[in-house]
């Protein structure tokens, strides 16, 4: 791979998977909060209130740092990925602005208002802003979907006399099949963001001794929103989105599962190394025919290896695939456990008192975001080598003109300045936290 290419490559890999640490929590905190509003007005309850405007405090956080993060890939389009913007700026062009001009105005917009106007709006006012703020936060995750969905299986296109691609159809664009899987399957993955970040808050404060109705509230919410977000992760949304790319990416599908012959009745690798030199599993536990029915839901159906696609169509790097996508279903299944035993122990009316839980609950936090980072890297490095499927290469698409050093500086200067970013995200979440929902009376 050219030195230049892998340099672009690595940093808008960078600045992507730190930008997306803060917007799936916010996604994932929105619907949360609109729950805690609703329960707060039906039942006049201020702990309800009190809950809804911690939360908003952490979304906020998570808005900026977003924002902050996200502008600059924006412009890595023209700056890195010149060649590809001029191909297909015409198209995802559209989604990107939408984005901005729709979704971003309105989430930002009604965010202030429910930090900053609960006393003008009143009651029912404020439950609607909470509302608009889910609703342009998720807003936004579409149209960010759909553009990368629109590179995954290209729709509604035709290329024009100087070889780059005008949009015939708009409608196309936004009902592509990918983009509904992909998006009901990502807003799921930041649901579970949102439902673990809360149920691990409220397994500190209970740990801690302090903010106790708070604490159970907060696990409460978290167990059952976390617990239904975990279902949804592996059906439908994970099995819908499977059944994309073995339709439209088999040669995807075999390297995620580094299936290197076809053959009929297709085990499912559990654990494994994948020999991509010798073009095998080593070391491996199979659950048999179980991809075949997984896949095509016939027990002896044929599921093709990489045999039998031409090796230039290959994922260029089948091992780092394969571990992300293991990753991913893995810490997926773990969720489901851990929820399932929760919400047992919830129902039970014995988890407030089951320290172990709480443990597990609080320890868990930083799950979802590595299951929800691999889950990204099992999209992306899966679609190579095409930048848009089928279409554009990724090695045709990055700005010739910009070398490899200059690229590597600037990739220096964005995890410098993301450190001091990290930092200062750290210390304003805990801050936040330490203070707790609601102020603490003085000690006499």
């Amino acid at each position: 791979m050219d030195s230049a290419l892998l340099i672009h490559r690595l940093h808008f890999a960078f600045t992507v998977t730190f930008h997306y640490l803060f917007p799936q929590l916010t996604m994932g905190l929105a619907p949360l909060i609109v729950v805690l509003k609703t329960m707060a007005l039906r039942r006049n309850d201020e702990v309800y209130n009190q809950a809804a405007r911690f939360w908003a405090r952490i979304f906020g956080i998570n808005f900026v740092l977003g924002v902050v993060t996200g502008i600059p890939m924006e412009f890595q389009f023209g700056t890195n990925w010149s060649l590809f913007s001029r191909f297909a700026g015409g198209i995802i062009g559209q989604t990107l602005a939408m984005e901005g001009m729709f979704a971003f105005f309105l989430e930002s917009a009604f965010l202030g208002l429910f930090l900053y106007g609960e006393k003008r709006l009143g009651p029912k006012g404020h439950w609607w802003s909470a509302v608009a703020v889910c609703l342009g936060s998720w807003l936004s995750g579409f149209f960010i979907i759909a553009t990368d969905a629109w590179m995954q299986h290209p729709v509604g296109y035709t290329k024009a006399a100087d070889g780059s691609l005008h949009l015939t159809s708009f409608w196309a664009l936004m009902l592509n099949p990918w983009a509904w899987w992909q998006y009901a399957h990502n807003m799921s993955g930041a649901g579970i963001t949102g439902a673990f970040a809360m149920a691990s808050v409220g397994a500190f404060y209970l740990l801690w001794g302090k903010y106790q109705e708070h604490g159970k509230l907060f696990v409460r919410v978290g167990v059952v929103a976390g617990l239904i977000f975990s279902i949804l992760q592996l059906f439908p949304t994970g099995d819908g989105q499977g059944r994309m790319v073995a339709q439209n990416q088999p040669a995807t599908l075999a390297a995620m599962e580094a299936l290197f012959k076809s053959e009929p009745g297709a085990p499912l690798i559990i654990l494994g190394q994948p020999n991509v030199a010798e073009q095998r599993i080593d070391n491996p536990l199979v659950v048999p025919k179980m991809l075949s029915f997984l896949t095509y839901k016939v027990w002896q159906a044929e599921v093709r290896g990489l045999n039998a696609f031409p090796p230039d169509t290959w994922p260029d790097n089948i091992a780092l695939l394969y571990y992300s996508y293991h990753i991913m279903v893995g810490l997926g299944t773990l969720f489901i456990a851990i929820m399932v035993v929760a919400a047992f122990l919830l129902w039970r009316g014995k988890l407030y008192g089951a320290r172990w839980m709480q443990w597990i609950l609080l320890l868990s936090l930083p799950f979802p975001y590595i299951a929800n980072t691999a889950g990204w890297m099992t999209a992306e490095i899966g679609r190579q080598p095409w930048l848009v499927y089928g279409l554009m290469r990724t090695a045709d698409g990055y700005s010739k003109l910009v070398s490899a050093s200059n690229g590597l500086f600037t990739l220096l200067g964005f995890m410098g300045m993301y450190t001091v970013l990290s930092i200062f995200f750290l210390f304003l979440i805990r801050r936040e936290i330490e203070n707790g929902p609601i102020a603490q009376p003085a000690a006499h």
